[in-house]
């Protein structure tokens, strides 16, 4: 079985916020939004002139927290009350993934995603990540149906805080580490094939335009490097995402980050970022304990990913001690990766990063 799941079109141009009103109108008149304060103000007066414009009806909602079970569930409930024909999410991964989730719950409803940061994949990817209230993973929720539209607006991108980018790039990197130790033990997977190709070739291109990116990004600039990188966050890491078949392939890093997430004194670590600590603790767990792979260490500098955990709250030892044992991934999938994954070497890689790091 190979399953492919994309959003129907990929929209890529600098100034897209001003045509939104334009590429929704075919598809629906109700709109209902699903927004923050801070991308809301970053994509207008212009998306909202456009949708105006087009003499399209629409509500905005304003997500205060976490993408979470109850988030989806009240703004699932507005959507309905609304009788919107299209939720529209603009923001970042929790309020593109808070979106998905309510297009997903209800039958009638297509889905357009603007991110407003390259900061993950959300707009593309085919899961929506569900947390509790304390920002803690509760579930990665596969998703029945996709975006109709991904609208993407590089002059919005590059006026956002470049720790978003780099947080961006390093998620994205993650898709060929974590992909690529299964091909050891299963080289016939079309899909597994297919998803390590595309992560290759968004690291190849991290290598290439990814210095240039950051230097951009950090002066507002819109250029090809620039929208390169954002194309390689986006929509490579979300086409590497986007293949499955009957064996799984899921990433070492971002289990790590999984647990990462329930602990309070990370809240504030970009989801990139506690996936770029995970990439470290995965490679010197592929190293047996030992020394992480030079090239991927170095990427993770170039775009400053944490290399060890700040001071935690209670115990150290006992902290990282709780963290490895909490970390979820069965043992069916660890059996398909050439290196040991445990509680016990998970632990030795904590311990490890605050010995060389």
């Amino acid at each position: 079985m190979l399953a492919i799941k994309s959003p129907q079109t990929y929209y890529h141009k600098s100034g897209i916020r001003a045509q939104v009103g334009e590429y929704i109108a075919p598809l629906a008149k109700r709109i209902a939004v699903i927004t923050t304060l801070r991308a809301w103000e970053a994509v207008n007066p212009e998306l909202e002139a456009s949708l105006q414009a087009h003499n399209l009806q629409y509500r905005v909602e304003f997500l205060a927290g976490e993408c979470s079970d109850d988030a989806i569930a009240q703004h699932t409930a507005k959507v309905k009350a609304q009788g919107a024909e299209l939720v529209l999410g603009i923001g970042g991964g929790r309020v593109l993934d808070t979106a998905k989730g309510v297009g997903n719950l209800l039958a009638d409803v297509a889905i357009v995603t603007f991110p407003t940061v390259a900061a993950t994949c959300a707009a593309w990817s085919p899961i929506t990540i569900v947390y509790n209230e304390a920002g803690g993973h509760v579930r990665s929720q596969p998703l029945t149906k996709m975006p109709v539209l991904v609208l993407v607006d590089s002059e919005v991108i590059a006026n956002s805080d470049v720790r978003f980018l780099k947080a961006g790039i390093v998620d994205a990197l993650a898709k060929w580490f974590e992909f690529r130790p299964y091909q050891q033990k299963n080289r016939d997977s079309l899909a597994l094939n297919l998803k390590v190709q595309a992560a290759r070739f968004a690291v190849d291109t991290f290598i290439e335009f990814g210095e240039q990116a950051v230097k951009d990004n950090q002066q507002h600039k819109v250029t090809p490097a620039l929208v390169k990188v954002i194309d390689a966050n986006i929509a490579v890491a979300g086409m590497a995402n986007s293949m499955r078949d009957d064996f799984p392939a899921p990433g070492v890093a971002h289990a790590l980050h999984n647990r990462m997430t329930h602990q309070p004194e990370l809240h504030d670590w970009l989801h990139g970022e506690k996936v770029g600590y995970g990439l470290l603790l995965q490679s010197i767990l592929e190293n047996d304990g030992g020394a992480p792979d030079a090239d991927l260490l170095a990427l993770l500098k170039q775009f400053d990913a944490p290399l060890r955990l700040p001071q935690t709250l209670g115990e150290r030892a006992e902290t990282l001690q709780t963290m490895a044992q909490e970390v979820k991934f069965s043992a069916q999938n660890a059996a398909r990766l050439p290196f040991t994954l445990s509680a016990t070497t998970i632990l030795q890689a904590l311990k490890a990063t605050d010995e060389h790091f």
